[in-house]
């Protein structure tokens, strides 16, 4: 009997102790609060200051070796002529070299022979974008003949972001208000908000590129237009 009144004892101090500690509370919102959300969405449009592109020279031989050498050849060139065209040696970096076969067939579809396949591309960062289409030139002159994929983006879009965010918050919150004043209910506190940035988009308005970068007929036109930086707001409002 002593036995189970100490062990009774000791479970109350724990007890007892556990009560002293620290405590974590979950406070779940009331079961009747009643809520509004909206969405706010802030749009800021920027000129591209920076380019990515993809240059790259493929070459072909019936011989391997020989495909591999002439595709050096212009290869080394080509990053010669984009380094001459004030690219640091930095922006530029290999994506890809690769190298297989295609059979070749006669009219009666019997194998021939083989042709070997070389390809190496570099991709480039661009920084001075009104240079770009003489760079293009120069590659192209030096022996590039794959050209694509050219990205425009800006170096820096941390002040634009802010501003998109801020733009958004307002919309939401003018949303919001106009929602509550329609429903003949009142804003009280926020209880959540949230946002989301979506990546830099090519923005086209009528038929102009916006800004073009050359303007010589003699050189690669290149039109990097503007960019919109995209931020939405989720705001969720009790309401009263």
């Amino acid at each position: 009997m002593r036995t189970k009144f100490f062990a009774f004892a000791l479970l109350a101090f724990a007890l007892v102790l556990s009560a002293c500690g620290p405590t974590t509370i979950n406070q779940e919102a009331p079961a009747n609060l009643r809520t509004l959300s909206v969405n706010g969405v802030g749009q800021v449009y920027l000129t591209p200051d920076i380019a990515y592109i993809n240059i790259g020279v493929n070459t072909q031989s019936s011989s391997a070796s020989e495909a591999v050498a002439t595709n050096k050849e212009q290869s080394n060139a080509v990053i010669e002529a984009i380094k001459a065209a004030g690219v640091d040696e930095k922006d530029i970096h290999t994506t890809n070299f690769s190298i297989w076969s295609n059979p070749t067939y006669d009219e009666m579809s019997v194998i021939t022979g083989t042709n070997y396949v070389v390809d190496n591309t570099v991709n480039v960062t661009v920084r001075n974008l009104d240079g770009l289409g003489d760079l293009l030139d120069s590659a192209v002159s030096a022996g590039a003949n794959n050209i694509y994929s050219i990205q425009f983006d800006v170096a820096d879009k941390s002040a634009a972001v802010k501003e998109a965010r801020a733009i958004a918050v307002t919309d939401a919150k003018t949303q919001a208000q106009e929602l509550a004043d329609t429903a003949g209910v009142s804003l009280a506190d926020i209880q959540t908000i949230s946002f989301y940035e979506s990546s830099p988009v090519a923005y086209f308005e009528g038929k102009g590129g916006g800004g073009g970068v050359a303007t010589n007929a003699a050189v690669v036109p290149i039109q990097p237009g503007q960019l919109a930086i995209s931020v939405t707001v989720s705001v969720m409002y009790a309401i009263k």
